[in-house]
């Protein structure tokens, strides 16, 4: 493979890209929800609960949030293929990459440059879900695969071997950017550091007191010449000598060692007989550890947790699919500080925005379904209140505060009306009007009081005004003249009839300035088996070697078995 070609990841209806409407978000005040006090200083209370689909809830934050999101974690469909009855698994596949890519785009542009993207997903689809993650964010970008043990006990129904496991894909928006944090060092792991020698400068552990010989600079030397200086003998305090291992060397110079023994910094065991080992005390090391990408069900949960967790909360009707709090709580103590901003937009049964709210991080939380009312809500309302005993509430004494916003999606901004013209839809009253042509031409909604003709602005010198009047002559030339020959005026209106110029003015009709902008009316992009496309026909069989297609380079279809392909770039 040349410089210029990379791994490409191929698929049925890959081309196709959704145009989709910036909408603006509706709150419900209703269903709004913030405790009655503040609890403490720190208590956070402009949370978002977004109810809608979730790809049009994305391109709702993008102009808003865009590089502001610190973390995002998902636990998108699993596509297992319970959900495509009528489907075959070509078709199933496709339209679940197209979905993902979709979504991930977006995120991507959501996340901050020193951010972190968290995905769970199985086996079924983790392998492509890597690669689709590789073309997006660059392959430099990903961080790590983490194992985490979601079942303990083997299925007696299993084929084969049972699954115990699950993936978290990580991926950073900038590898050299992000830096996770620390996890708390455990009571298991402060036990390994003692006191045998009641050294006056508190408990230690020892270490490695050699290091390898037989690979980098070090290894590359003694390869070479047959010598390295860090050879040497050490006599313990009995009087024994010893050499390091075959293959390695002392970790220190004789010069250096002569000065940890005066520093009494090398221990040679309790009877004085041992090989040498370095004394680190636990005052001196980074205060907690570097995660491994191994987390085990004792360490952060697994599904009979969180199903319990889940049960806790509403034992009548219990969310399928929940994760435990604790997988979130490593997540969020790896990827963010407090105050930072969290976005789950699969958010299920809400445990992302109720363990990020016990940790004091911001969130925004997207979900589509119902349970967003039935078990989402009543799930945050109770950690609000400080009802909530279950899951990391303990680990954090968590007592309750702060609260969160309720939005929903607001309509398609244009509609056909009874002869199939595409006209503004009549549930928009003028301030949603304004707000949602703001978004779509890219400028911040932010109306004036003095001025009724400033509804947003671009800079400090670049204004929108959005009407629904037939503008004459005479109003643009009194809002060119109120204007001023120092800003600039987008005017947006039904119909206008000008005699003259007028420099600082750009007018432009609406619908038919965005008419071809996005796909209007269109409410629905999330899986269900009743929007999805009649499967194509078959597909032609594949090229023989040396047939290429018009695509650049060699590409597999994913959908007809083939994971890899070849591009350039």
């Amino acid at each position: 493979m040349t410089k210029k070609q990379k791994l490409e990841l191929t698929w049925i209806g890959k081309e196709n890209r959704p145009k989709l409407e910036p909408r603006i978000l509706l709150e419900d005040p209703a269903k709004s929800y913030h405790a009655k006090h503040r609890v403490t200083d720190n208590d956070i209370f402009d949370n978002q609960l977004i109810f809608g689909d979730n790809l049009l809830a994305l391109k709702a934050l993008e102009a808003e949030f865009a590089g502001k999101v610190k973390c995002v974690f998902i636990d998108p469909p699993y596509n297992t293929g319970s959900a495509f009855t009528h489907y075959d698994d070509g078709v199933e596949h496709s339209i679940w990459l197209s979905l993902m890519r979709d979504r991930l785009e977006i995120i991507r542009r959501l996340l901050s440059d020193d951010g972190s993207l968290w995905i769970t997903i199985d086996d079924n689809e983790c392998h492509y879900l890597k690669v689709l993650c590789d073309e997006i964010f660059g392959r430099p970008n990903f961080v790590a695969n983490v194992i985490w043990q979601k079942k303990f006990q083997a299925q007696s129904n299993s084929d084969g071997i049972s699954d115990s496991h699950d993936h978290v894909l990580v991926y950073s928006k900038e590898r050299r950017a992000l830096k996770l944090e620390l996890l708390p060092r455990t009571d298991a792991s402060k036990a390994k550091y003692t006191n045998a020698d009641n050294d006056p400068r508190g408990v230690w552990m020892s270490d490695n007191f050699t290091v390898s010989l037989t690979s980098g600079q070090r290894g590359a030397q003694f390869a070479r010449t047959g010598h390295s200086p860090n050879i040497y003998p050490i006599k313990s305090p009995s009087g024994r000598e010893a050499l390091p291992p075959s293959g390695t060397c002392w970790r220190f110079s004789q010069e250096r060692f002569a000065e940890l023994i005066a520093e009494n910094r090398v221990w040679f065991g309790v009877n004085g007989t041992s090989a040498p080992r370095l004394k680190r005390f636990l005052h001196e090391v980074q205060d907690g550890v570097i995660a491994n990408s191994l987390w085990l069900r004792d360490e952060v949960g697994d599904n009979l947790e969180a199903k319990r967790e889940v049960v806790e909360l509403d034992s009548k009707d219990v969310f399928a699919t929940p994760k435990p709090e604790r997988l979130l709580q490593r997540i969020l103590i790896l990827a963010t500080k407090p105050g930072d901003l969290v976005l789950d937009s699969f958010a299920g049964s809400g445990t992302t925005g109720a363990v990020a709210h016990k940790m004091g991080r911001r969130w925004i939380m997207i979900e589509l379904g119902e349970h967003c009312h039935t078990h989402i809500i009543p799930r945050l309302q109770k950690v609000i209140d400080g009802e909530d005993k279950g899951g990391i509430s303990e680990a954090v004494n968590w007592q309750g505060g702060g609260g969160f916003r309720y939005y929903k999606l607001a309509p398609s901004l244009l509609r056909q009306d009874a002869y199939g013209q595409w006209v503004i839809n009549k549930e928009y009253n003028a301030e949603m009007l304004a707000q949602a042509l703001c978004k779509l031409e890219g400028f911040t909604y932010a109306p004036s009081d003095a001025h009724y003709w400033m509804h947003g602005h671009s800079t400090e010198r670049d204004f929108i005004y959005v009407t629904t009047a037939n503008l004459n002559h005479e109003q643009l030339q009194q809002l060119s003249d109120e204007a001023g020959a120092e800003r600039s005026l987008l005017v947006l209106c039904t119909a206008f009839r000008g005699r003259g110029a007028y420099p600082n003015l750009t007018i432009k009709k609406i619908p038919k300035q965005v008419l071809s902008r996005c796909e209007w009316g269109h409410d629905d992009y999330s899986l269900q088996i009743e929007s999805l496309p009649k499967a194509p026909p078959h597909p032609s069989p594949l090229p023989q070697a040396g047939e290429g297609t018009k695509a650049k380079g060699r590409v597999v279809n994913a959908a007809q078995g083939g994971l890899f392909g070849e591009g350039e770039a």
